[in-house]
């Protein structure tokens, strides 16, 4: 039997979904943790999501240029 949440009090629908999500979180934490291998400094992180960006940006407006709406 599945126990239906209220969507004020939970993201989720039932009970059993809450469970499986937390479960799946506390799984991908001890993975995470115990993970020994050394971590990305932030500004790295950084300035790679930013290349990401730009380039997105760049191609947005390319594309802008040749179809004008």
């Amino acid at each position: 039997m599945t126990t239906e949440l209220s969507p004020i009090v939970s993201e989720f629908a039932t009970a059993e979904e809450a469970q499986a999500y937390e479960a799946w979180k506390r799984a991908k934490i001890e993975k995470s943790m115990a993970d020994t291998r050394p971590g990305t400094p932030h500004d790295q992180v950084m300035a790679r999501a930013q290349a990401i960006i730009d380039a997105k940006q760049k191609k947005h407006a390319e594309s802008s240029l040749v179809n004008p709406s």
